[in-house]
């Protein structure tokens, strides 16, 4: 069994309990506004440029089949993204690594092989593999089967999703999931598609669902200046709380500019408004006060 990925991130500590080994995997049918990991949303490699670390040494130009690239006047490559169809030939002579191809088929057992290097770690630590994205649920087979084997391995499992997929897909994983990390991103219908691309309904009869199912769910929410980040939709995730009283807590995602960094990598569209900065702490502490003054279970620490 195969499967896409774009990382593999070892002894991640904010993705689950404990020391944690992160897979990206690639594909997403959701495209927020927000995204931190952008170079997740495609299915396909994608190629990843930083002029600034070009030396200019034009190999890439040699053996690129297309005429994609070529030097400019200050000996820089220049990439032409329309020509473009990611090979991998220019980054495999990069030595500089300007050049990139982004998106990797691997098996369960190459998954499994890295992730369990730091096994003791997770013992020590209560920690685990937490499968991210993109949505794992855009790879349903190979998540379950990565998922399997690595249960088999008694180690600890987390799934980080949108929770945007088919009921069925969902269900398949309710045995070999320890932990869900469920995003929820607006509760406004129409702005949810407007910030996401798609429609929050199937995400809320989801989290239902494994909530009747018994699933262990940590409610994640994005929360991003100017858009969702307002009383409605704290007052919305407050009725959430209280609707589905199994739920472990609550976990706020103060916005950060990681994401944009990446759009240029990547040659995508950044579409988010300049004026959108990361929140200050303050108002940080001020979304977990209001939301721990109706009840809701917390679990970010107020910051100084």
């Amino acid at each position: 069994m195969t499967g896409r990925i774009f990382d593999i991130q070892r002894f991640s500590i904010h993705d689950g309990p404990g020391i944690r080994t992160t897979v990206f995997l690639k594909g997403c049918p959701l495209a927020c506004l927000w995204c931190q990991n952008p170079e997740g949303i495609s299915p396909e490699p994608q190629l990843s440029y930083l002029p600034e670390k070009c030396i200019g040494c034009g190999e890439c130009v040699k053996v690129c089949p297309r005429g994609a690239l070529a030097l400019n006047r200050t000996g820089k490559a220049v990439l032409a993204r329309y020509y473009c169809q990611p090979c991998s030939r220019c980054a495999s002579v990069c030595d500089a690594q300007a050049l990139e191809l982004v998106g990797r088929d691997v098996s369960v057992t190459e998954v499994l092989e890295v992730v369990l290097r730091d096994r003791d770690y997770y013992a020590a630590s209560g920690g685990g593999i937490t499968l991210s994205g993109g949505e794992p649920l855009f790879q349903p087979a190979f998540t379950g089967a990565l998922l399997g084997a690595a249960r088999s391995k008694g180690l600890h499992t987390c799934l980080e999703t949108s929770g945007f997929a088919e009921w069925k897909e969902l269900e398949n994983l309710l045995g070999l999931v320890d932990l869900f990390l469920y995003d929820y991103k607006e509760t406004d219908p129409q702005l949810h598609e407007r910030f996401t691309g798609k429609a929050n309904k199937p995400i809320l009869e989801n989290l239902r669902r494994l909530h009747e199912r018994g699933a262990k769910i940590l409610l994640r929410c994005p929360m991003i200046p100017e858009h969702n980040a307002r009383q409605e939709h704290l007052d919305g995730i407050a009725t959430l709380w209280r609707e589905l009283p199994r739920l472990l807590g609550v976990e706020l995602l103060p916005y950060h500019r990681l994401g944009r960094s990446k759009l240029r990598r990547f040659g995508l569209q950044d579409r988010m408004p300049e004026s959108v900065k990361p929140p200050e702490p303050e108002t940080v502490n001020g979304w977990v006060k209001y939301l721990a003054a109706k009840g809701v279970r917390v679990i970010n620490p107020i910051r100084a």
